[in-house]
């Protein structure tokens, strides 16, 4: 771990961020992840080699503990700070329920009461007004937002203003979506080239169509699409179709 903080701090990296919040199980059965939150010696450990070896800040996310049985965020919680973590973030779910059930914001309260460094808050923040209910009853610094901003980047500006204003601004036309989205598309193509550009990218489709009715018949046509160029065509159709008020035709792809 140390050795790969000093890596990436030579090749640019400015923070550090060790992920203790991941529930996945092929990562902990790597003892990886959220598995760490087990063991907490080790966790001392590893933190405090990453944190000596790179002279950038260093963060943690780590969730409330293994189980309802195993809930070791509090010890975690000091040992980072002792260590030299520059600031924790907290998902309010134990590992077990991945992302089921509602988030424990009366821990992450309790953790952000026992420290002195910056607490973030994770967990079902889907809104601006639930980023400020949040900050509100946990006393945190600030809060993260994983799920509700796949296939809603715009999410993340509007709760920041809604923060610094009390506004809430409306949602996006589907023709600033369509704009978004088509450049979102372009800078996946360009970053990871085209064959694997077009396949990642399909996950990123689905999550912005998500909410709409044609949701599924969008996503049968788009997944075949094998060329940047026809993906961005085809995703630009329908959004100009929504765009239009029609009713987007769904033509199979060529």
């Amino acid at each position: 771990m140390a050795e790969a903080a000093r890596f990436n701090v030579d090749h640019g990296a400015q923070v550090i961020d060790i992920n203790m919040g991941c529930p996945a199980k092929k990562v902990c059965n790597a003892w990886a992840g959220s598995a760490l939150m087990r063991e907490p010696a080790l966790v001392a450990r590893i933190v405090e080699a990453v944190v000596n070896a790179v002279d950038v800040p260093v963060t943690l996310k780590i969730r409330t503990g293994w189980d309802a049985d195993h809930r070791y965020a509090p010890e975690i919680a000091r040992i980072a700070e002792d260590a030299g973590i520059a600031a924790l973030a907290v998902h309010g779910r134990t590992r077990d329920q991945q992302y089921t059930g509602v988030a424990e914001y009366d821990t992450i309260a309790a953790i952000k009461a026992m420290l002195r460094i910056p607490v973030i808050a994770n967990g079902d923040i889907d809104s601006p007004q639930k980023a400020k209910h949040v900050l509100d009853v946990t006393g945190c610094d600030a809060v993260m937002i994983g799920r509700a901003a796949q296939g809603r980047p715009w999410l993340l500006g509007r709760v920041a203003h809604y923060l610094a204003c009390g506004e809430r601004l409306p949602d996006p036309t589907p023709a600033e979506v369509r704009d978004i989205l088509l450049d979102h598309l372009r800078a996946l193509h360009d970053f990871y080239g085209e064959a694997s550009g077009v396949r990642i990218a399909r996950k990123h489709l689905g999550w912005y169509a998500r909410d709409r009715p044609e949701n599924a018949a969008f996503r049968a046509v788009v997944n075949r699409a094998q060329s940047a160029d026809e993906q961005l065509r085809l995703t630009g159709e329908y959004f100009d179709a929504l765009a239009a008020g029609l009713s987007p035709g769904l033509p199979a792809a060529a």
